[in-house]
């Protein structure tokens, strides 16, 4: 899929580029990613995957990240100066399994491991990183972008359409648009984290071990695999460390880890490590013209609540559909402003959640206080956006924005993630076979889902259809459970009768009723509305001629 002059250049190659370029490349869209470190980063980092982002992945056909992800232990503390147990916790809060639901517990990944199973799908369409080659200025025009790139001293001129800069907060991207990066550095939130192979008499590698004070003197290790079978993730922390210092010598991370730990232990060594202060910051606007920004170079933020890495992939699903179809032709330009106008009051109820998560942990020396199921990233939404329609909600002037949420499977509005629906039966073939509404939906086109008592009142929306190309919207009717399951012929992709009622129940539909629940490329519900003119209307919305 390579060409001379791909139409977008992914500036940076950590998960948030990644999954830009992956989805664009799933929707038919070439492009060039570059990353200016010669090597690979490695490291555990932003470990935490919670369940919306691992249905992101699981959209975009990356189903190595659930499946290969572990569970996170239990977090054991002890009482000070001690081995012996103080208490057992989980860092994951508790969230009832759920039919709607698929992933419903988060995984842990390290960010060394996540990248190089999305550059082996990058791989598929042959698309590769390039390493060591650093993007050192940009200028755009109403056609596109001219950029100067440069590798092993040689300089390049490089035209595209558009740039994705996932460059991170020190990113040149960023600073060349000269976008305001409001918030604040708290200066009592510091640690030295990395990862560590080491083995200590009485440290049980089924558990998350927690020594100390959080806003003190305090430790966290956690047993990784990926590292080796020593392997831990580290983080030391507390005013009473000299974070700068230790952050300077192995030798000095050996010997707080003994000091705090009251046990034997040998050390390997420091695999990686890097000091962090808590930054709180966020962009006004996640664009200016043909330039985005995406993840750490949009928003930064302490670390507590693990939502920093999996706000950044969703940043960069949600721009990578509505950028393919304004490159495809069939939208309009404007529809990129949405993605500005969509991720804005996500990421500010972001920064707002994990400050909390930390102002509590600093307090309380715990960080796993201040934890809930809004973690789990389900309640994300945009009913707010300008694109969305619900023709079964009354509009209200002023209705505050929730933009985080709290899953409430009593209710569905559109601009909410769509549910999943297992045990579907597939008819209209010779042998009727069982799927689910996640299998359904994909990156590159819209879903139309036709919950209708029979096939005969669904003919009117399917009919409307007719006038959208295949490539970039599907249709399947839901029928009842009461449905035949006889081979039928009809104009829809899919007809689906939900013999056990779970997406009835789901989507919150009588037997005997009509809905019509557009879902877009993301897994979001763009529209829910009566029939074919609200379906027509939604379109309209989203591209061009429509």
């Amino acid at each position: 899929m390579n060409s001379v002059h791909p139409p977008v250049l992914v500036v940076g190659a950590g998960p948030v580029g990644l999954v830009a370029a992956l989805t664009l490349l799933e929707n038919g869209i070439s492009v060039r990613i570059i990353d200016k470190d010669p090597h690979h980063r490695i490291g555990q980092r932003g470990a935490g995957i919670w369940p919306r982002s691992l249905e992101l992945y699981n959209f975009l056909g990356v189903s190595e990240v659930n499946g290969l992800g572990k569970p996170a232990p239990p977090v054991r503390s002890y009482k000070p100066g001690t081995l012996e147990p103080l208490q057992d916790s989980s860092m994951v809060p508790p969230m009832e399994p759920s039919s709607a639901i698929p992933f419903h517990s988060p995984k842990l990944m390290g960010q060394q491991v996540l990248d190089v199973i999305l550059r082996r799908h990058l791989e598929k369409f042959s698309c590769s990183v390039e390493m060591g080659t650093e993007l050192r200025s940009f200028e755009q025009s109403d056609e596109g972008v001219t950029t100067v790139l440069t590798k092993n001293g040689i300089t390049e001129t490089f035209d595209t359409k558009w740039i994705i800069g996932a460059d991170g907060a020190k990113g040149i991207v960023r600073k060349q648009l000269e976008l305001a990066f409001l918030g604040e550095t708290r200066d009592d939130t510091r640690m030295v984290t990395g990862d560590i192979c080491l083995k200590g008499v009485g440290l049980d590698r089924m558990y998350w071990h927690r020594f100390g004070h959080f806003s003190k003197r305090g430790l966290s290790l956690r047993p990784t695999d990926e590292v080796g079978e020593d392997g831990w993730q580290f983080f030391l922390y507390g005013h009473e460390l000299d974070i700068a210092k230790i952050a300077q010598s192995e030798e000095l991370v050996f010997e707080t880890i003994a000091s705090i730990i009251p046990t034997e232990i040998t050390f390997s060594k420091v695999v990686w490590m890097s000091d962090f202060r808590a930054n709180i910051r966020m962009v006004d606007k996640f664009s200016k013209g043909r330039v985005f920004v995406a993840g750490d170079a949009a928003h930064v933020h302490s670390p507590t609540g693990g939502q920093g890495l999996n706000s950044g992939v969703q940043d960069a699903f949600n721009l990578g559909w509505k950028l393919a179809l304004v490159q495809k032709g069939f939208a309009d330009k404007s529809l990129l402003e949405t993605y500005s106008a969509e991720r804005l009051p996500v990421i500010s109820e972001m920064l707002g959640v994990t400050t909390s998560i930390l102002d509590k942990a600093i307090s309380s020396g715990d960080p796993s206080i201040g934890r809930s199921p809004i973690l789990y990233m389900l309640g994300i939404n945009c009913r707010f956006s300008s694109i969305v329609l619900d023709e079964f909600v009354t509009s209200i002037e002023g209705r505050p924005i929730n933009a985080y949420g709290v899953l409430d499977e009593g209710h569905l509005e559109a601009g909410d993630r769509a549910p999943d629906a297992p045990k579907m039966l597939q008819v209209g073939r010779a042998e009727p076979d069982v799927t689910t509404l996640f299998s359904l939906y994909k990156p590159w086109y819209h879903t139309v889902l036709v919950f209708a008592p029979d096939l005969a009142e669904a003919t009117p929306i399917l009919g409307a259809l007719k006038a959208y190309d295949n490539s970039i919207v599907r249709s399947a009717v839901v029928l009842p459970s009461s449905a035949s399951v006889t081979p039928v012929t009809s104009p829809a992709d899919l007809v689906l009768v939900d013999r056990e009622g779970y997406a009835y129940s789901a989507y919150l539909m009588e037997a005997g009723h009509m809905k019509v629940f557009v879902i877009r490329p993301d897994g979001v519900v763009g529209a829910i509305v009566h029939g074919a003119e609200g379906m027509k209307k939604y379109f309209s919305k989203i591209f061009l001629d429509a």
